[in-house]
């Protein structure tokens, strides 16, 4: 045996040995960030050109399989490459995607101050002080049905020991609703938030569920990073119409709070609360001096009795428009 093919051949196992290893890693890393693809043909064109060397002079032995055998797990390098490239791409798109006419309608809306030239002198000079409001209240986040709930005088009939808001407002959509919690809910640091979204999501539900449901995660990540210990409790769609699709969305946000390991409650299940049996429960608790904290499902379901008697009828009409 050559010593001299040995000691060849040792040192392109050495030098080969670790290249199946960064394969690996480069597979399992999904993206191309921080591989060099000059390095890689750099390493190729070494190979090729040991490989042309022991051509001509005619060596034709296992040395020359080692050559081989390290340019082959180098090229697979290449491929696992180029497929990362092609995933960060993707990852890239789907996080510049455009902004829909609808939500920029939002925006504006949200962000514009329109001044009413009619107030009268009066008007402008004594305007009416508003309440300061606390944090570490409850907040009920939604839509336009949800704006109309009268929270403040619900928690008086039902004794809530805690702090109520209502911050839904018109047409909230699931796309804007993580830019509007942050800018206005998050200061308010909510001990416990109600989240009623998707009536106007339907269209694009049915068009991209994942992005539905990439939204939902994003807000509830964003409510989690403002209080950790935030009670979290997710409001399905009323779905008198039995529209399939709406059920589906039903699903996906049910799927979502057991993966999250937050509330769910649905409203078909407020419309058959007894609210006078759980007042009187309410009041004699109070009463008794028991000071235990309602549970978010609880007070959901008061909400929405209310709603399912009094405004259900916008309901429909916003789901199905």
């Amino acid at each position: 045996m050559n010593l001299a093919h040995l000691f060849e051949a040792a040192m392109l196992v050495c030098f080969g040995f670790s290249w199946p290893l960064n394969v690996m890693k480069a597979y399992k890393a999904r993206t191309a960030k921080g591989t060099s693809l000059p390095f890689i043909i750099l390493i190729i064109t070494g190979y090729i050109a040991g490989i042309t060397a022991k051509v001509i002079n005619g060596q034709f032995n296992y040395v020359l399989a080692v050559y081989f055998l390290n340019l082959a797990i180098v090229m697979t390098n290449v491929f696992v490459y180029i497929r990362n490239k092609a995933l960060d791409r993707s990852a890239e798109n789907k996080n510049n995607l455009k902004v829909s006419a609808a939500d920029i309608k939002n925006a504006v809306e949200k962000e514009d101050v329109m001044i009413n030239y009619t107030n009268s002198l009066d008007e402008l000079i004594n305007k009416p002080v508003k309440a300061v409001e606390k944090k570490n209240a409850v907040i009920l986040m939604g839509g336009s049905l949800d704006k109309e709930i009268p929270v403040s005088n619900l928690a008086k009939d039902f004794s809530f020991n805690f702090d109520i808001y209502n911050k839904s407002v018109d047409n909230l959509s699931l796309a804007y609703a993580k830019t509007y919690f942050e800018k206005n809910l998050a200061p308010l640091a909510p001990e416990g938030i109600l989240l009623h979204l998707g009536e106007n999501d339907l269209l694009s539900f049915k068009k991209d569920a994942s992005e539905f449901d990439m939204a939902y995660l994003n807000l509830i990540e964003s409510v989690k990073s403002c209080n950790k210990n935030c009670r979290i409790a997710l409001v399905s769609l009323d779905n008198t119409s039995a529209d399939k699709n709406i059920a589906l969305m039903n699903a996906h946000i049910k799927a979502i709070a057991d993966s999250e390991k937050v509330s769910f409650v649905s409203i078909d299940n407020a419309k058959l609360w007894n609210p006078e049996a759980t007042k009187a429960a309410s009041s004699f608790a109070y009463d008794m001096g028991l000071k235990i904290r309602k549970p978010l499902r609880d007070v959901a379901e008061i909400l929405y009795s209310y709603a399912a008697k009094n405004i259900e009828h916008k309901t429909v009409e916003t789901l199905v428009g």
